[in-house]
């Protein structure tokens, strides 16, 4: 897979390191990292391309060509993230010159991407027979049947998919991998978060490692989530780590349901 990342803010500087995986990139533990990352490969020889656009645009552009850029690679797929809306209407033409095959223009905000913008684009890529999709936030992305899209979630990025595991007893955390991550790399900081930590206060430990990554969505009430775009990202992966929970459950049921299988077997 061939990616061109085109982007303007926080979240599209954080989607890029985490594909990189640079060594510098996590810097949340401090003293205390145990670079966890490091089982997780770079993939920095997927992106053939980046763009950044200034933040300080004009509040309303009429000829958005002028400020793409003049040459762009061939890429299959396109992360178009925290970019212009009017920019964003560019991007059929986009498609066109980079011969991409998928859209990604994931929503952080709704103010600065409009609901009817992204429709618009919808319609227009799925006419030329474009993938596309709008996730509201990044972390909200999951496989919906489009191979290329549904190959870069396959990565190893979209909505958050976690490995819990618990103490015996199930009051405790003793630590959680990470099996698919949030493009903005939140997962990992998240799960180091709740190694050793009570399983009862489970919901106020992710809120906080969530809050203090920080997530870059918008705190502004959003009209088609009746909820803040930041508050939708916290449910996504207290559910990721919910499931997880569940999960561990289950196997220690199965694992205990086994043994004792064993040991009747045995003792006949």
């Amino acid at each position: 897979m061939k990616i061109l990342i085109l982007y303007s803010g926080e979240l599209g500087t954080k989607v890029i390191q985490n594909l990189i995986n640079s060594g510098n990139f996590c810097v949340s533990c401090g003293e205390l990292c145990n670079h966890c990352r490091q089982v997780r490969k770079s993939y920095a020889n997927l992106i053939v391309g980046i763009h950044e656009f200034p933040q300080d645009l004009p509040t309303f552009i009429e000829e958005p060509e002028q400020y793409m850029p003049q040459k762009l690679p061939e890429c299959d797929l396109i992360l178009a993230i925290g970019i212009h809306p009017d920019l964003l209407t560019a991007l059929p033409d986009v498609v066109t010159k980079t011969k991409a095959k998928a859209v990604i223009a994931p929503v952080e905000d709704s103010k600065k991407t409009p609901a009817g913008v992204l429709e618009q684009i919808k319609k227009d890529l799925e006419a030329i027979g474009v993938e596309f999709e709008g996730p509201k936030p990044f972390c909200a992305l999951e496989k919906t049947g489009k191979p290329v899209i549904d190959a870069f979630v396959d990565l190893g990025f979209g909505k958050p998919v976690l490995r819990i595991e618990m103490s015996p007893d199930g009051k405790m955390f003793i630590g959680a991998g990470v099996l698919r991550d949030a493009p903005c790399g939140s997962t990992w900081f998240v799960a180091k978060k709740l190694g050793w930590t009570d399983t009862v206060e489970y919901k106020e430990t992710i809120s906080g490692a969530h809050h203090s990554y920080p997530c870059t969505a918008s705190m502004d009430k959003d009209p088609q989530l009746g909820d803040t775009i930041l508050h939708k990202a916290g449910y996504i992966i207290r559910e990721a780590v919910e499931e997880g929970m569940e999960c561990a459950k289950k196997e220690k049921a199965r694992l205990s349901a086994v043994c004792g299988n064993e040991i009747s077997s045995s003792s006949s």
